[in-house]
């Protein structure tokens, strides 16, 4: 039987080794039927808790890490920053957008486009962050407006970590924890309306299909029906998915999903004129051009085996399809303009992605007198094709005082027209050593060959090129318990970012030390840690003089900064988010078009950003429902809008938020949002115009749940 009781010094290694969690596909969590009463077994690792791994569900405070493919590990001994968003602090705060769901984390900027929504835009620790979903790369996926209803929560690891999870971006890891079946009856329905004429239902059910409790299913739709905040404007989605897990023995499980992503959209990515601050509710793109469609189907199966004596298999694929359409007018202002006239000009993009990948993991172990061992080793697969035609032009001005529309454009034929072939294999080797309870030695090493295959039509006369590439990843960390509350650690991690033909890989190293508190008698979590990271090779679009825009590689870059979160429920009803961080940014050294950003700051990374949300509930008391009551503030600070740091800078943006709920009836209640209460307006971003963040939503939704 592969569910007993460790020794606390196997326990004490095991819940500190991130490095061998955090892989790309690690097994799903054992359910119920891996509960023994004082220990849980999730194989490969031994977590000391008497409760189910998804408990946290029903609380803002994650004590376990899923990062790899829903393992749990304890985060209070993971030797990195991890920022947590469980599906109950999703639901408070009515997070309806990736942005959304992070913009209350440390050392998390978004939404710096605002209404252009055609993606989701964030920065960690002032870099792009790479995203998975299960510990898989969503790879040639990634440019998907994610649906946050989809997933049990999103993870956040700080810096770069291609050891743990392949090519992947500097500033970090977002993982996307996929709903699946559970071996229990559950589930919700909701219905919600709001401002802009947002109206939409959805649900989440689930239960056991057999008296043996071996088969379980789960049901997740959502569809929604609404406008923008600007005239001839959509926002439609459709979300559906369906997970069966089959779990024969205590040995064994089999979870496969399919799900099944909608968008239509109209992108306000055209933006607002320089010279002043406009009604948000002015549009200058074009009422028949702007437009995007996704469509997405993703398919994935995992198998989770135990063998005796320390051994377990696991085994992960996925096949995702996809297009993405887009098209819209936008501005091209500039600061000497005079008069009312405006250039405009077209860009759109045609394009699909068919994707493949998969990984197998062995993980052992074992002990040595007073050393606990766990070693994993693995192998990974990708396969990707993309395809993509894009125009661009001139369009007609528009005339700021008397908007007029034109149409779309006509008579233009694709600048670009490409097809790409990605294929990647990878091998990993991580290895973990406890020494006496209290010191965790972490190292870890991942190799990626990488070939990449252009065909460009552009011309007519399809020209191919290749790439090949080799690169190889480092990782290694010391935790040190000083007690059952409070953990330190020092790491070291590499990062390896996805390469394009005829450049170099960028290139990451970090440094950073770090502190986490877990009080005992108190549901609560206090995490600070200091880093410095450091790209290089670094990429970045650049707006040039035509108004086009190109990506550009600089020397090296390098941001240092520090971070405090903490997630705590203070008293029985009361309970706290909080979050501050300092970074520093700068260009070490680097030429963009001949001109030298050396020691400039980064576009769009302020020095400071804090938050706080706090949340109260009253009892009924059975002489009326519950009651609950959050109000949360965000602020952030001045950021340059380029790389040159001469375009403008940011004002110090300060938002709050609200919201509460009444218990109508034991398991209905009614909720109101409210965001950005006082309508703050701000530019978040400027290239060739202005562009603002979100005004104020207000949302009312119906949920039942049991």
């Amino acid at each position: 039987m592969p569910f007993t009781h460790p020794t606390p010094r196997r326990v004490a290694l095991l819940l500190g080794c991130t490095a061998l969690v955090a892989m790309p596909g690690l097994a799903l969590a054992q359910d119920a039927e891996g509960y023994d009463g004082d220990t849980y077994r999730l194989s490969p690792i031994l977590v000391d808790q008497s409760v189910q791994a998804d408990d946290d569900a029903e609380s803002i405070v994650a004590t376990e890490l899923w990062t790899g493919g829903k393992v749990a590990t304890s985060i209070l001994d993971t030797p990195a920053s991890v920022s947590v968003v469980t599906q109950k602090e999703i639901e408070q705060r009515n997070a309806d957008t990736v942005e959304d769901v992070l913009e209350y984390s440390a050392g998390i900027v978004t939404d710096y486009y605002g209404t252009d929504d055609r993606n989701d835009y964030y920065l960690v620790r002032g870099f792009q962050a790479s995203t998975y979903r299960d510990g898989l790369t969503l790879g040639s996926m990634r440019g998907v407006r994610e649906e946050p209803f989809a997933y049990e929560r999103l993870e956040v690891m700080k810096g770069g970590n291609s050891t743990l999870f392949g090519t992947s971006d500097p500033g970090g890891t977002v993982n996307f924890v996929t709903k699946t079946a559970k071996f229990r009856r559950f589930g919700e329905v909701y219905g919600s309306y709001g401002s802009h004429n947002q109206a939409e239902i959805g649900l989440d059910f689930g239960d056991t299909l057999d008296e043996a409790e071996t088969l379980a299913y789960r049901v997740v739709a959502k569809v929604k029906k609404g406008e923008l905040e600007y005239p001839n404007s959509r926002d439609d989605e459709q979300f559906f998915l369906g997970s069966l897990a089959w779990a024969p023995t205590a040995y064994t499980k089999l979870t496969f999903t399919a799900d099944y992503l909608k968008r239509e959209g109209t992108p306000n990515s055209g933006g607002y004129p320089l010279d002043r601050l406009y009604d948000r509710d002015q549009f200058f793109g074009e009422p028949g051009f702007n437009y995007h469609d996704v469509e997405r189907l993703t398919l994935s199966a995992g198998l989770e085996h135990e063998f005796e004596n320390g051994l377990s298999l696991r085994a992960n694929l996925r096949y995702s399809d996809l297009t993405d359409d887009f098209g819209y007018i936008y501005l091209s202002d500039n600061a000497a303009r005079t008069g009312t006239m405006v250039d405009r000009w077209y860009f759109g993009t045609d394009s699909t992605a068919e994707e493949l990948i998969g990984n197998v993991i062995l993980q052992y172990d074992t002990s040595f007198g007073a050393i606990d061992s766990s070693t994993l080793a693995g192998v990974e697969f990708r396969s990707a094709s993309t395809s993509s035609s894009s125009i661009s032009g001139m369009h007609t001005q528009i005339d700021l005082s008397n908007p007029v529309y034109t149409g779309a454009p006509t008579g233009f034929t694709p600048y670009s027209v490409q097809d790409n072939d990605y294929t990647t294999r990878s091998i990993f080797v991580q290895q973990n050593l406890s020494f006496s309870d209290r010191l965790v030695a972490t190292v870890g090493v991942r190799h990626d060959w990488m070939e990449i295959t252009n065909v460009n039509r552009s011309t007519g006369t399809a020209v191919r090129t290749t790439g090949d590439f080799s690169e190889t990843s480092f990782r290694g960390a010391l935790t040190y318990k000083v007690n059952d509350q409070l953990s330190t650690y020092a790491s070291f991690v590499q990062s390896v970012a996805p390469p394009s033909i005829g450049t170099q890989p960028e290139r990451g190293d970090q440094y950073e030390l770090g502190v986490k508190y877990q009080p005992a008698g108190m549901n609560a979590l206090f995490t600070a840690s200091v880093y410095q990271l450091t790209k290089k090779n670094v990429v970045v679009p650049v707006v040039l003089p035509s108004g086009a825009i190109e990506r550009q590689t600089i020397g090296e870059s390098r941001v240092r900064g520090f971070e405090v979160e903490a997630k705590a429920e203070l008293a029985q009803n009361l309970s706290l988010s909080g979050a501050y961080a300092y970074q520093m940014s700068n260009y070490v050294r680097g030429n963009v078009r001949g001109t030298t950003v050396d020691g400039n700051e980064f576009a769009t990374v302020p020095n400071h950003m804090g938050s706080i949300w706090l949340t109260y509930e009253v009892p009924g008391n059975g002489a009326r429902g519950d009651m609950s009551f959050g109000v949360g503030a965000r602020i952030i600070g001045p950021y340059y809008y380029n790389v040159y740091n001469n375009n403008g800078r940011s004002k110090v943006q300060t938002y709050v938020d609200l919201a509460a709920s009444y218990g109508i009836t034991r398991d209905t209640d009614l909720t109101i949002n409210v965001s950005n209460l006082f309508d703050t307006q701000y530019v978040v971003g400027r290239g060739t115009a202005d562009y603002y963040n979100n005004g104020r939503t207000i949302t009312a939704a119906i949920r039942h749940s049991w």
